[in-house]
């Protein structure tokens, strides 16, 4: 998930305002109706793939058999990373959005707050199979605890640790590194003549937030206590965003043009093309299948953990995905759940998570040998051992936006050539919680 930096206001009043404003238009929610009997629904899908015409060739033909099951046809928009969650926010404020919605799952209380969309209720999860079938991280983050799911799990991923076989064997790195100081130094090896050991997207405020999280709970960080209440400026949080800032400003194994990169496709496609060696991200598998890297050329190994009894948590991804929601004031309630039920069967999940290279998010999906290859396998360990759910507070949203800002901004200090201390970063920090906790 992945999307540019938003106003922390436009989030506040949005949220604020969601749960009375969802009346609803004549035609439906997305305008789609109905004609002679046919039914319609608005999908807005995200961009799973290198391109959107990539994702709706991807998508075509299952919204095709949907249809030729159902009767149902869907009109499908593919919404770029950059935009979706304000444009899934200004559709709960206006009442004017789709039918059916894809939402990053660490969104999930988020959104379930503004009480936009229709709760997956014990009722509704038996439609669908019953929430057995469901794979128990996936379902996890779908919403609060205690409260039914506001939306179900579609694609499931984490992170992992992409390298270029080829390019560490030609620099006599053995294996992938299992540690923070093996990434820097294969990083030091593998940059040299225009290459770089590692790629990242220093201006997209979603990537930056999930890296904090990750590497600040391996310096035994928690961006929220107990009770909900933000405490970003910890030394904590500040040592794990240094860690990650680090590796082009100190280590110099990032380009810094880097820091200019949003879109959520630039880190990949220098990876893909040879122009970065290692790349710390989800699936890439579309991107893989449309470059023409060799097969044989490319790994996915775990991010290095912390060192074992050390403060920190043994945290390496987060359990990341893409959940399918339905907006409450819906005209079309009916479709848009048996278009769930269609996202949610057995073979849906199996075509699509193929095409992404992303994990079915229900059991009975995996008897496809698809699902045993090394990468998949590797992904699936990390997702069911070493991941942890991003907190499922409504402000998580709100989390993302504001230290994923504050780090574009300090990556675009180190691409400029200017120090960040420790002190510096817990400033931003600082700056953030301030903004989360007065709406300022």
């Amino acid at each position: 998930m992945r999307i540019r930096k938003l106003g922390y206001m436009a989030v506040a009043g949005a949220l604020a305002l969601a749960a009375t404003a969802c009346g609803g238009d004549e035609g439906g929610t997305g305008g789609g109706g109905s004609a002679g009997g046919a039914t319609t629904i608005t999908y807005w899908a995200s961009n799973q793939g290198t391109s959107l015409e990539s994702d709706k060739q991807v998508l075509q033909p299952e919204l095709d058999r949907f249809k030729q099951e159902t009767g149902i046809t869907v009109q499908v928009e593919v919404v770029p990373w950059s935009d979706l969650l304000n444009r899934i926010l200004a559709a709960t404020t206006s009442g004017q959005g789709p039918d059916v919605v894809n939402i990053g799952n660490t969104w999930s209380a988020s959104l379930q707050a503004t009480g936009a969309f229709l709760p997956f209720d014990d009722q509704a999860l038996t439609g669908l199979g019953g929430k057995e079938r469901f794979l128990g991280p996936s379902l996890a983050a779908t919403g609060a605890a205690g409260q039914p799911p506001a939306a179900v799990p579609i694609y499931g991923m984490t992170y992992g640790l992409h390298y270029n076989k080829r390019l560490f064997r030609e620099a006599g790195i053995a294996e992938p590194p299992k540690t923070w100081d093996e990434l820097i130094a294969a990083g030091k090896k593998l940059t040299t003549d225009g290459r770089w050991g590692l790629a990242v997207e220093g201006a997209s405020a979603t990537e930056n937030a999930h890296h904090a999280f990750i590497f600040g709970r391996q310096q035994g960080a928690q961006p929220f206590d107990p009770s909900g209440k933000p405490q970003f400026a910890s030394p904590q949080f500040a040592a794990g965003i240094k860690q990650y800032l680090d590796l082009m400003a100190v280590h110099k194994i990032v380009n810094p043009s880097n820091a200019e990169y949003a879109n959520g496709t630039e880190a990949v496609q220098d990876f893909v093309t040879g122009k970065a060696a290692m790349l710390m991200w989800q699936s890439i598998a579309t991107s893989l299948k449309e470059s023409g890297m060799p097969e044989e050329d490319y790994g996915l190994a775990p991010i290095p953990l912390p060192a074992a009894g050390g403060a920190g948590a043994q945290v390496n991804g987060f359990v990341a995905g893409i959940n399918l929601a339905v907006f409450k004031n819906t005209e079309h309630k009916d479709a848009a759940l048996q278009f769930a039920k269609f996202m949610t069967s057995k073979q849906t999940q199996q075509t699509l998570n193929k095409a992404y290279g992303s994990l079915p998010t229900v059991q009975d999906a995996y008897d496809d040998p698809a699902f045993e290859t090394p990468v998949i396998k590797t992904f699936q360990q990390i997702l069911g051992t070493t991941a942890e759910p991003l907190p499922q507070v409504p402000e998580e949203s709100q989390f993302e936006t504001l230290v994923g800002t504050a780090m574009n901004g300090l990556f675009a200090k180190v691409a400029a050539g200017d120090p960040v201390s420790v002190e510096d970063v817990t400033a931003e920090l600082a700056d953030a919680n301030q903004q989360m906790t007065t709406g300022g």
